[in-house]
């Protein structure tokens, strides 16, 4: 089984999901490093500021993911990406990373230390796994839906947080600010099963 996994991408494979949902693993960050520009001052500290293209980033996988919702039929949601998911199924997983990082995010607000248990797991491959019947069980319509809500959400709420409180920046805190690559990796996957089906993708007009 061919499978392709780096920190903050996933693969999902012959119904394994290799996943890292956008938080901070030891391995790394998946996507451009962030760039600092150092300027020494008059007393002689130096500032420090963070490329934001990360809200640019996730805009447009976000957008390029609405596009293929409102274009997509509803056989079309229904139908699969592989032998374990379809098509409503992966947004429904891109869901539900998204709303885990909602969810640390709130904690992180509330000034709630962050717990060892916050940090996703090296192997992911069992939340995955139990989470898919539940994410199947909603409605495709629905579910696609969904998913365009939290990524909202998702977005406007990394963009409103420090960079310095979330990853890499901050290497120890849970909460990574680039959720492009996750989504882009899960398009990428619905494109290519839904051109090899003849219908539409994320990328058509």
């Amino acid at each position: 089984m061919d499978v392709k996994r780096h920190a903050g991408v996933c693969s999902i494979v012959n119904g394994s999901s290799f996943l890292a949902s956008g938080a901070p693993m030891m391995l790394g960050v998946a996507g451009p490093s962030p760039d600092f520009s150092h300027q020494s001052q008059a007393s002689g500290e130096v500032s420090v500021s963070l490329d934001r293209s990360y809200d640019e980033q996730n805009t447009r996988e976000r957008e390029r993911m609405r596009v293929l919702v409102l274009r997509l039929s509803d056989d079309e949601l229904r139908s699969p990406v592989n032998e374990y998911w379809t098509v409503a199924g992966v947004l429904g997983h891109i869901a539900f990373w998204d709303a885990r990082v909602l969810a640390l995010a709130d904690k992180l607000e509330r000034g709630v230390p962050f717990s060892p248990s916050d940090t996703e797991p090296e192997d992911v491959d069992w939340i995955n796994d139990a989470t898919r019947p539940l994410i199947h069980a909603i409605e495709p319509r629905e579910l696609a839906q969904l998913a365009l809500r939290l990524a909202e959400e998702t977005d406007q709420r990394v963009a409103s947080l420090p960079p310095d409180r979330m990853f890499p920046q901050d290497p120890h805190s849970p909460v990574n600010h680039l959720r492009a690559d996750h989504r882009g990796e899960h398009l990428d996957d619905i494109d290519a099963a839904l051109r090899d089906r003849g219908g539409s993708s994320s990328r058509d007009g």
